[in-house]
């Protein structure tokens, strides 16, 4: 079960008090006060695991409590401090005041460990209020209390490329084809339910992650169909390629339009963010048609073709197709390629596009 969005009340342990002692033994005279000090409360930490894939080990799950110190004992003997309280969360997980909707820890990198709430503080032990004016005390202090904090957890995916296209497009088959997701493939729309994650390999030492979501529709953005609930799991993406069906009954300008326009009213960062078209299923038809309709397709969203798309005769030279095809502008796609998960066309150059373009966008980031 996917779970990404989870609400929980976490609380640090409380102190332990200290204690009212005296030493009394045999031919020891004027003992006076022994009592230790109780033990500091647990404190709630968050790690970051990257082999945890969910927020689904929360479920059920209401109050998280570390442990309370161990009150002081006599003989100056120090209370046992409380177990801390580890929530391992998986890399992605924002954490968010539920009362203010404040993001207090944005937690990504792995292992990374971050305190969030500490324990409180272990009471003071007789032997502290002894005085010449006051050389018996019969009190100590109590532990302080603990911390409490309800808070939401969500999980966004973070992935290198993101596959944003409308249901049953074909992005569940490529990202099946080219890394090692094994999503559920069917012939009906929103068969893909929840995110994958895929890791593409390109050599021995260059590898990007993938992440697909459910389909997006018009209205997405306003709550309709799945695409709402996991839009933000793109959020995070370095680069976005949208997936646009050549033998789709919507034509591919209007596909490519509607998903634009519904990432820019979900998040105008989202909708600024680089990207590149595949257009699938380029099998169903001629070479000849592929090329009219990608040409004209590039046309209606402002590209201008710098080739000849007719020379192409037979289905496999339509993998050479796709590099350089216009002058880049950077409110434009990196490239615009036809492809088809199932016949292997042109996946090997998508796969290695793709990775010279994550490269390069990480190149960039750790520039800055």
């Amino acid at each position: 079960m996917f779970i990404d969005n989870v609400e929980l009340t976490l609380s640090s342990g409380n102190g332990g008090p200290g204690c009212v002692s005296f030493r009394r033994e045999k031919h020891v005279v004027q003992g006076g006060p022994d009592g230790g000090d109780g033990g500091r409360g647990g404190s709630v930490y968050f790690k970051v695991d990257k082999n945890t894939h969910t927020l689904s080990h929360f479920r059920g799950a209401q109050h998280l409590k570390a442990k309370n110190g161990q009150p002081g004992m006599g003989r100056k003997m120090y209370g046992k401090s409380g177990e801390s309280l580890e929530v391992i969360v998986p890399p992605g997980t924002q954490v968010i005041d539920k009362e203010t909707g404040e993001v207090l820890l944005d937690l990504i990198d792995d292992q990374e460990r971050k305190l969030f709430l500490e324990g409180g503080q272990g009471g003071l032990g007789n032997t502290h209020f002894k005085s010449s004016t006051n050389q018996r005390p019969e009190y100590a202090q109590p532990g302080r209390k603990g911390k409490s904090k309800s808070v939401r957890l969500e999980l966004k995916l973070i992935a290198d490329v993101g596959l944003v296209g409308f249901p049953n497009v074909g992005k569940s088959t490529l990202i099946s084809v080219i890394s090692n997701a094994e999503p559920e493939i069917a012939n009906y729309e929103f068969t893909t339910l929840t995110p994958k994650l895929g890791v593409v390999q390109t050599d021995d030492y260059r590898s990007y992650v993938m992440a697909d979501i459910p389909g997006i529709i018009e209205g997405a953005s306003e709550g309709k169909g799945l695409g709402l609930e996991f839009l933000k799991h793109i959020e995070r993406t370095n680069f976005l390629l949208f997936m646009c069906d050549m033998a789709n009954y919507r034509d591919m300008a209007l596909q490519y339009n509607t998903l634009k326009e519904e990432l820019k009213k979900f998040s105008k960062e989202l909708f600024a963010r680089e990207f590149a078209i595949a257009l699938t299923r380029c099998d169903t038809m001629s070479v000849e048609d592929v090329n009219e309709k990608a040409v004209s397709f590039m046309e209606l969203i402002g590209l201008k073709p710098n080739r000849i798309m007719s020379k192409y005769k037979v289905r496999e030279d339509i993998e050479s197709y796709g590099q350089d095809v216009y002058e880049r502008d950077v409110s434009l796609p990196f490239f615009v390629l036809p492809i088809s998960s199932v016949s292997k066309i042109n996946i090997d150059p998508i796969k290695y596009a793709l990775s010279d373009v994550v490269s390069r966008v990480r190149d960039e980031k750790s520039r800055c």
